[in-house]
């Protein structure tokens, strides 16, 4: 079985195939319901919805593929049961907790507009997607833990024939304890550090998310609460960039701020999201008195599976795995180097994780990884893509 075929030689096809994937990745799991009206083909509402605007207008963004079944598992997370442990001290707990986010998951992601505050505002259509994804401990120091998610996907079309696995490394998250040096997103692609005092970061965990080519999201700080069916962390208000399934179809507004919820049941974990759309000025700051669009939530879940073959994944992995640790560890070098750096979108209209993507098919592909080589690559495509304070 084959991941997606995707080589430097073939620079342009590489990127739309990974295009091709996260699309088809945003898509409903489901199968159309009977019964569905003529001219809403593939009508998937929200049961939080809209309930008096047009139904065919509003169904969710995203297609109709199919994944093939897949088998929940019955039995509390080992992750869970871990957590559960009596006589855990509180830092362990919270540890526990990070630690029980690994695992093979379905997973689910639900976007909705809420409620607008202009006076032309117009819901956009709902976003679903779904996947199938492990997420692997790819660091664990005590006070430090990195999660990588890497998707599997299978697809079922309208025969029942079941297709090749398609591989694509995901986001990643990064905890770490008592962190005073955050970096934050600033607005219009810039990143730069803020400094907490030891007061406001005792006891409480950073979270750094990362986008699918390493680059940075977003980070803040909060605190675990352990209760005795979960356990949950909600973070301070964050600036973020616009995602992926916005920054493809709309331009009316420039940053997501907002918090996220991470909370772990026996059988997976749930990630919550309240983001205001908002517009910025020319000196990237909250634009006018009434900059925020709208207010969506975001609940994404992610449910543990057993019997799911993710071998091609932990293979991708295990041969991708030391240039994509070197790609962390140039990331690394430029944050911990600079004040601050502006990441630009694209270079000659291609965006950042087309090229390293390529490079890291070519290494999968050869089973073998030069790291003098990768690590000669990465430096000149980051700096292509980023422009630190001294150069600016």
């Amino acid at each position: 079985m084959n991941s997606v075929r995707c080589t430097r030689l073939a620079g342009g096809l590489c990127a739309l195939l990974v295009i091709l994937f996260f699309g088809l990745a945003a898509s409903a799991q489901q199968s159309s319901p009977e019964g569905e009206s003529d001219r809403c083909e593939h009508l998937r509402q929200f049961t939080f919805s809209w309930q008096f605007i047009d139904q065919c207008g509003m169904q969710p963004r995203g297609g109709t593929s199919r994944g093939a079944n897949v088998t929940l598992d019955p039995e509390p997370h080992a992750g869970w049961q871990a957590l559960q442990k009596p006589g855990l001290s509180d830092f362990e707990r919270d540890r526990q907790a990070i630690l029980a986010m690994a695992g093979p998951y379905r997973t689910t992601f639900d976007f909705l507009e809420i409620v607008g505050f202009q006076t032309d505002f117009e819901p956009a259509a709902p976003y679903q997607s779904w996947g199938t994804e492990y997420v692997y401990v790819v660091e664990d120091r005590g006070d430090f833990i990195s999660l990588q998610h890497i998707m599997v996907m299978v697809y079922e079309d309208q025969q029942g024939n079941i297709s090749e696995p398609m591989v694509m490394k995901h986001w990643r998250q990064d905890w770490q304890y008592e962190k005073q040096d955050l970096l934050v997103y600033a607005g219009d692609g810039r990143f730069e550090h803020k400094n907490l005092s030891k007061d406001a970061v005792a006891g409480t965990w950073a979270q750094s998310v990362f986008q699918v080519d390493d680059s940075p999201r977003y980070e803040s700080i909060g605190r675990w609460e352990h209760l005795p069916n979960f356990s949950t962390w909600e973070s301070e208000e964050t600036w973020r960039p616009l995602p992926r399934r916005e920054s493809s179809v709309r331009d009316d507004y420039d940053v997501l701020i907002g918090t996220n919820r991470h909370t772990i049941i026996p059988h997976g974990w749930v990630h919550e999201q309240a983001n205001y759309k908002t517009v910025l000025n020319e000196k990237s700051e909250p634009a006018g008195d009434a900059p925020y669009l709208a207010k969506e939530l975001g609940v994404n879940r992610y449910r543990l599976i057993k019997d799911f073959d993710f071998g091609p994944g932990d293979r991708y992995w295990e041969l991708t795995g030391p240039y994509w640790k070197d790609v962390r560890e140039e990331w690394s070098r430029i944050i911990s180097n600079n004040k601050g750096f502006v990441l630009q979108k694209s270079v000659n209209d291609v965006p950042l994780f087309a090229p390293l993507f390529s490079y890291a098919q070519e290494v999968y592909e050869q089973a073998d990884y030069d790291a003098e080589a990768g690590r000669d690559f990465i430096r000149r495509t980051l700096d292509e893509y980023t422009v630190t304070d001294s150069e600016s």
